[in-house]
């Protein structure tokens, strides 16, 4: 049964209210800071370490690869231990206090270049890359989680996921503008790129105190009326697994959020060398591009939502797929020259890119309360560790692939006197079917998946009510 099809109200829950306007503003505030440094890495890491660092793109390439299969592998440890942390702060809120420090730290290291050869400036991006995705997940986890915890209405998830990612594509358009305006300041490359990393590194930091602050008062109050919510997990990690990878709506969002994920990060990690390499433009407009995905993107968050709320999430992730689809069909076909075009499709394609965002993350919530009435337990972190878990091992993968391909290819480094050298053919094809084809093919597995997930509201609407239902007679 579709979403279309059910009624537009799911069944009343027994809450402390609606969420206000300033629990809304700090819960998203909380991913304001790794939405910036995720776009920022996303975005000049790979040409950093290859053009201004110095690595060959095969170590560039390795280097991220095992970052991101360290920072896979800690989100379910840290998923695990937040669910069994008990304080007087909650099980979520000391990680992100105690984290977001270290966090900004050793992302502003990231951007030191080490007067050391290539393999000893391999093990230095290797160990601040593993040091910095420990932290990176320490703050970011346990903040996802709270979604479940704040409120338990449907459409408010919606909602709340809005204010969320209207912060995070906030944080990724404001990188994009601070990149360009160091651009601009000096052409320094060293110190552009150590002037980012130390600017972002200290905005990255104050929000996540905002949002403990602004979230607390609402936490305590949901935990007050709902204590499960705050009670330790005591099912073993292994069994923790099982159940987890045998919910089978789990690993339908699973699969969702990896595809629409791999298309955004994939892309923005080629749009680099796409603008400069194929289609010959200046640095500047990797910005321009960027701003005009990110901008279209954080502008529909809100529309999206709306929509949602009438016809189901399910409707609106088909129709914002179905756009980027089209986008980036169509990206694999640009020529140099045809700028406009090229940026029509940036801004089509940012339309998708929003549903991206909103709505895998809005579903899982729905498949944690399932969980809860076939355990007992409340287990976001586990959920949402696994989740990040799969999509950043499969994101390493891809773009080490993507890199390894480059430098085989015979990618050539810019150089001071040749800023924009003119790369093989074989490089451009890269550089095309990393933009085009792969990430389209993920898109179009994702819709499929999104088809058959079993949550409907109304489906969600009868998992609520089993569960009051529970928690009325276990009183």
């Amino acid at each position: 049964m579709s979403d279309s099809n059910i009624n537009d109200h799911s069944p009343p829950t027994p809450e402390v209210g609606k969420l206000d306007l300033v629990t809304k503003l700090a819960f998203g505030a909380g991913d304001l800071g790794t939405a910036i440094t995720a776009m920022i890495l996303i975005s000049y890491l790979s040409p950093f370490l290859t053009d201004v660092a110095g690595l060959s793109p095969q170590l560039a390439g390795n280097t991220q690869l095992v970052g991101k299969v360290w920072d896979a592998v800690n989100d379910p440890m840290v998923g695990v231990l937040s669910d069994k942390t008990e304080s007087k702060q909650g099980r979520r809120y000391p990680w992100m206090i105690w984290g977001a420090i270290p966090f900004g730290l050793f992302f502003f290291l990231q951007w030191i270049v080490p007067n050391f050869d290539q393999w000893g400036l391999f093990w230095y991006y290797t160990v601040i890359s593993i040091l910095f995705n420990t932290f990176y997940t320490v703050v970011n986890l346990p903040y996802t989680a709270l979604t479940a915890e704040l409120t338990q209405d449907y459409n408010e998830r919606t909602s709340l996921n809005s204010f969320r990612f209207a912060f995070s594509i906030g944080g990724s358009i404001f990188a994009v503008l601070l990149g360009l305006v160091i651009s601009l300041l000096t052409k320094d490359s060293k110190l552009q790129y150590l002037l980012l990393g130390a600017l972002c590194a200290i905005v990255s930091i104050l929000p996540l105190y905002f949002c403990v602050w602004g979230t607390k008062k609402r936490h305590e109050a949901i935990s007050k009326l709902h204590p499960e919510t705050d009670q330790g997990v005591s099912i073993p990690f292994l069994e923790q697994l099982k159940i987890a990878f045998t919910n089978v709506p789990f690993l339908y969002v699973v699969g969702i959020y990896l595809c629409s994920w791999l298309g955004v990060q994939l892309t923005a990690g080629i749009i680099p060398y796409f603008v400069k390499s194929l289609m010959r433009l200046p640095e500047v407009h990797v910005s321009g591009l960027l701003l005009a995905v990110q901008g279209t993107a954080m502008s529909m968050l809100f529309v999206w939502s709306n929509i949602s709320q009438k016809v189901g999430k399910k409707a609106v992730y088909f129709m914002g797929m179905g756009l980027w689809i089209i986008a980036q069909a169509g990206l694999f076909f640009v020529q140099p020259g045809q700028i406009v075009l090229m940026y029509v499709l940036a801004i089509i394609a940012g339309f998708g890119v929003s549903t991206a965002y909103l709505i895998p993350w809005s579903m899982l919530p729905d498949v944690i309360e399932l969980d809860e009435l076939r355990t007992g337990q409340r287990r976001e972190g586990i959920f949402y560790s696994f989740m990040v878990f799969l999509q950043k091992i499969s994101l390493g993968i891809a773009v080490n692939l993507v890199l390894q391909r480059l430098g085989s290819a015979g990618y050539i480094k810019p150089t001071p006197e040749i800023p924009q050298p003119i790369e093989p053919d074989a490089v451009l094809e890269v550089i095309r079917l990393s933009i085009g084809p792969l990430p389209a093919i993920g898109l179009v597995i994702g819709v499929l998946l999104a088809y058959f997930y079993p949550i409907t509201r109304e489906v969600h609407g009868e998992i609520v009510l089993q569960l009051e239902e529970r928690r009325r007679n276990s009183k």
